[in-house]
């Protein structure tokens, strides 16, 4: 069953599942869709066709599906923002629908983004992602499966982070961060993430593959389309064969 306080603005042209628990002055409006479980916190404001999938915990004020900022946007754009299962977004975090009609800006499952995270239109965002507090993302951003991305970073659009990547607090991007490696700097890629690479279970023959993928990249003065034959070459499978296509 679930519960919806007496302030809470639902729009009777809104799907609410089972189990919600929608808190005090919150806003659902028509065509938004609110998956099982989901738990929407107090001023939160969900709008723009958003579909969500179940058990999403809503951070205060957090708004999800407001317009883009975009001056060519045609507010008659019908365009939807999608969040997956198992998401947490905590306060002020916003996320904007897709700016041209039919597009989206979708969010994966089981990620977390901190205090006052944005995500632009038509960014895509895959699973069990970290943004920390006041991470900007700019629009066609994506991000990779097991991405960090740190306090105040601010990535400009259609860069792409890579899955299992770093990206340490207050770096500007707009370069792409290939999968495994970390980025310290401005568009700087500095090395691996070994504490998230055995994290998510590579194991050492794994991580020194990964480690001779980097020196050719970033050590051995090739260009990117040496570099990338001599990775296809040397490991035509496995991780690097990942990052190779990536690149």
């Amino acid at each position: 069953m679930s519960h919806i306080h007496n302030t809470a603005q639902i729009s009777p042209k809104a799907e609410v599942g089972e189990d919600v628990i929608i808190e005090s002055f919150v806003v659902v409006e028509a065509g938004c869709v609110i998956g099982d479980g989901c738990r929407l916190r107090h001023g939160a404001i969900v709008t723009g066709n958003t579909v969500m999938g179940r058990d999403n915990d809503i951070g205060y004020g957090a708004v999800i599906g407001a317009d883009p900022q975009d001056t060519a946007f045609e507010p008659k754009t019908a365009s939807r923002v999608v969040i997956g299962d198992r998401n947490c977004l905590r306060e002020h975090v916003t996320i904007h629908r897709g700016t041209a009609e039919g597009s989206e800006t979708r969010l994966g499952n089981d990620c977390f983004l901190m205090v006052g995270a944005h995500l632009a239109h038509n960014c895509l965002v895959g699973d069990h992602v970290t943004l920390v507090n006041a991470v900007l993302l700019a629009g066609h951003v994506t991000v990779e499966d097991r991405a960090f991305v740190g306090g105040a970073v601010v990535v400009h659009q259609n860069t792409r982070l890579g899955s299992l990547c770093m990206v340490r607090g207050q770096t500007r991007l707009g370069r792409d961060v290939p999968p495994f490696f970390m980025a310290t700097g401005t568009n700087q890629v500095t090395g691996l993430n070994r504490v998230g690479l055995k994290r998510a279970g590579y194991g050492p023959e794994q991580r020194q593959q990964i480690q001779a993928a980097y020196t050719t990249l970033y050590d051995e003065g090739l260009n990117v389309g040496q570099a990338v034959a001599r990775l296809k070459a040397d490991f035509p499978d496995g991780p690097v064969a990942q990052l190779a296509a990536f690149v």
